[in-house]
């Protein structure tokens, strides 16, 4: 199973539009982010998570095959803003898109076009499928847990894909979700900045604690802002088994 991330930013990006700072100002490539997104594929199966504004962009470098699951994490632009560029991969059939209720009844009224009884000629074909928490989903030979993360007061969903974890936006975690990060190899999680720190996301020291937690052979830090820092230099700062990641990053998952 191999895992690709196709964003790694905030919800502006980096660079940040207007933004003179030696971040946003660099030329190495693993400085510019685009918004938060990854897939998961084997020989037969691929599954998106998020699909935010940068969707299309994303793609383009990404060779032309079937989805066979949109794993949505919470209605936020940055997140969801991409739906209607699913089009493209709709002549493979419906694309099939989880979310939970806040995140279904949301889209729904962002792009109704979409969900139309009669849809316009070139209208996306999309399958919404409401997910429950803790409830497995097949996709092809693939099992996927989503369970519930906290982004500020607002409940948003992560997903264990094997021993993948893949949570993003998340503040704080209730103890009861913990079991499903049992026996974690590879987890993925959000790490804004080093200081200050934020109503609704973790800082890197946030995230260290937890990748301790959940004690994963091997961490990936995303959903950062120009304020982390230029990435050679956090890597650096960073424990061995804990890294930023960065936009077009491959990892083979065991």
């Amino acid at each position: 199973m191999k895992l690709t991330f196709l964003g790694t930013g905030t919800s502006v990006g980096v660079p940040a539009i207007g933004c003179t700072c030696r971040v946003c100002q660099s030329n190495d490539p693993h400085d510019k982010r685009l918004r938060c997104s990854a897939l998961v594929e084997t020989e037969n199966t691929r599954i998106l998570i998020d699909a935010g504004p940068d969707f299309r962009q994303q793609m383009l470098g990404q060779p032309f095959r079937k989805i066979d699951a949109v794993l949505l994490t919470h209605i936020h632009y940055d997140h969801a803003g991409g739906v209607d560029d699913l089009r493209p991969f709709c002549q493979f059939g419906e694309v099939n898109v989880y979310a939970d209720d806040i995140t279904a009844d949301a889209l729904m009224h962002t792009v109704p076009y979409c969900f139309a009884d009669h849809r316009y000629p070139g209208a996306p074909k999309i399958n919404l499928l409401r997910l429950r928490h803790h409830r497995e989903i097949k996709v092809n030979e693939l099992s996927v847990i989503p369970f519930k993360v906290m982004h500020s007061k607002m409940p948003i969903t992560a997903y264990r894909i094997g021993k993948l974890a893949y949570i993003t936006d998340m503040k704080t975690i209730d103890d009861s979700e913990m079991a499903y990060l049992k026996d974690v190899d590879t987890l993925v999680v959000n790490a804004l900045r080093y200081t200050p720190d934020h109503h609704a996301h973790q800082n890197v020291d946030d995230a260290v604690a937890f990748a301790r937690r959940v004690g994963a052979r091997q961490t990936f830090l995303i959903h950062s802002c120009h304020d982390i820092g230029l990435h050679e230099e956090v890597n650096k700062k960073l424990p061995p088994d804990i890294q930023l990641a960065y936009d077009g990053q491959t990892v083979i998952l065991h």
